[in-house]
């Protein structure tokens, strides 16, 4: 063999064996909404596999303020946050860099991507519709539509209008249909509620199982988090009195919204960043989000948890997500504009 090339391929075996602690002793700072408990074992994992340690800055909101405020000089290399419009938000104000993973985005479905890799998601969650058991017919409510049937009038429950939840599942109405059925689906909503919006998802299951409505728009992952919740036993009744609907199985699919993570813009660790970004969509790291909040991995073959798994299969909306974050300010004006929250 010519020595040359015996070299090179030595050279090329030494890096592969190096490569896995070759950041050994490093450290990467993320930034994320996501709380504590949640990301723990995760970051955890991460450090035991490859040696660099996470410090984490947790934020229940003014994140995107803080890293536009510290502006080149941000010590933050991954920003992680819980649904579509906070990351849209970072896009809009130009904090997150294009990132390049071939391993990303074999792993992530395009819909589940921003096309220029400025965030990929992490998980999914469906916005899916509690109905009473007692007080309910299946088959009464196949749709986000049917929420607007003249039957259900003084039936219905939501948390504000305004809740970032709530704002992508009208931005993904505005993507299909157009502004104009939109605002039309969203009034008859709003006529239909028994109630001022308020609470948050597991206040909808309290509303229904004290009969202050029979159906509520949630997030799947909620009922999961009620059922096992041995600290607060009253909410594992509120689980037991409703049932989960898919909306719009024969239609378009239901709207599911993610967690996701971009990288900062003038992160001085972008490799790092690759790195933690893709271990959190490892087999590994995938399973302990399965396992921990009740959430749908991005990674296909990840074992579900057991709870979600016996909901059953369904069809989700396959449309991109930054097309539905186009429409979220159309969406908060919307809402403004029926009076939706009053």
């Amino acid at each position: 063999m010519n020595p040359a090339l015996r070299r090179g391929i030595f050279s090329l075996l030494a890096y592969a064996l190096l490569a896995p602690s070759a950041f050994a002793g490093e450290s990467i700072n993320l930034y994320s909404y996501r709380q504590p408990f949640l990301m723990k074992p995760l970051l955890d994992g991460f450090t035991k596999k490859t040696g660099i340690k996470v410090n984490m800055v947790y934020a229940k909101k003014g994140m995107l303020e803080r890293i536009k405020a510290e502006g080149i000089n941000t010590p933050a290399d991954v920003v992680l946050a819980s649904d579509i419009g906070r990351l849209n938000d970072m896009v809009l104000a130009d904090v997150l860099a294009q990132t390049k993973s071939k391993e990303l985005d074999s792993v992530i479905p395009a819909n589940f991507r921003h096309p220029d890799g400025l965030w990929y998601a992490l998980t999914s969650r469906a916005r899916v519709i509690y109905a009473s058991k007692k007080r309910t017919k299946k088959g009464e409510v196949l749709s986000y539509e049917d929420l607007t049937k003249l039957e259900l009038k003084g039936r219905v429950c939501i948390r504000s209008g305004k809740n970032v939840y709530n704002i992508s599942l009208l931005s993904s109405v505005i993507a299909h249909k157009g502004k104009e059925q939109a605002e039309k689906w969203l009034t008859g909503l709003k006529a239909n509620l028994a109630r001022k919006p308020q609470g948050n998802d597991r206040t909808q299951a309290k509303a229904i199982y004290e009969g202050v409505c029979d159906y509520g728009v949630v997030n799947t992952y909620y009922l999961g988090k009620m059922l096992t919740n041995d600290k607060k036993p009253e909410q594992k009744q509120w689980a037991a009195s409703v049932r989960l609907i898919f909306p719009n199985q024969s239609g378009r699919g239901t709207h599911v919204n993610i967690s996701g993570a971009g990288i900062i813009k003038h992160s001085k660790r972008k490799a790092l960043a690759v790195k933690l970004i893709e271990y959190l969509t490892s087999d590994e790291a995938q399973k302990i989000y399965a396992e921990q909040n009740f959430e749908y991995p991005v990674k296909a073959g990840v074992a579900l948890h057991p709870i979600v798994k016996a909901w059953g299969t369904f069809k989700a909306d396959k449309i991109s997500l930054s097309e539905v974050a186009k429409h979220r300010s159309e969406a908060s004006k919307m809402m403004d504009r029926v009076h939706f929250d009053q």
